[in-house]
């Protein structure tokens, strides 16, 4: 497999109930690797973007609502597999139908207020880290430890 980017986001909500250090921690643990990281309250129009796909659909106003509502932390991870990975990690959008060990699983109260948000794919993380962040906020960087990892 070949290195690829994801862009996660951890929702108002994740944010007010603490779970910052606790999703991060997850993704570390992984193997993953942060390269750019920070933390707003999204306008109105990027929330609008972030969220076109579902434009049409009764619950877009919602949704940009409850995402520009108070502080995102926006992140963007890369690794091995890491679009795939972080969606397991994350667990399904329905906090009821999220397994136990996933972020969801465990801590997301119901669908409206699932914590978290992951690319689903290439074209989106692609999409996304874009919208969010500027080349310039993405760090290139070497873990100390590459050299002890093995190449399959």
């Amino acid at each position: 497999m070949h290195q690829e980017k994801t862009f996660i986001a951890i929702k108002p909500d994740g944010v007010q109930r603490g779970f910052i250090s606790e999703i991060i921690g997850r993704f570390e643990r992984k193997g993953f690797k942060l390269v750019a990281l920070k933390q707003l309250i999204p306008s109105k129009e990027l929330a609008q973007k972030h969220y076109g796909v579902h434009k049409e659909r009764p619950f877009f106003n919602d949704l940009v609502d409850f995402i520009s509502s108070g502080p995102v932390v926006a992140m963007v991870w890369e690794g091995e597999g890491v679009i795939s990975s972080a969606r397991k990690i994350i667990g399904a959008t329905k906090p009821l139908e999220a397994e136990p060990g996933t972020i969801r699983g465990d801590l997301a109260v119901n669908i409206g207020r699932n914590i978290i948000h992951g690319s689903d794919g290439p074209d989106t993380a692609s999409f996304e880290i874009n919208l969010w962040f500027n080349n310039e906020e993405i760090c290139d960087w070497n873990p100390s430890d590459s050299i002890w990892r093995v190449e399959n």
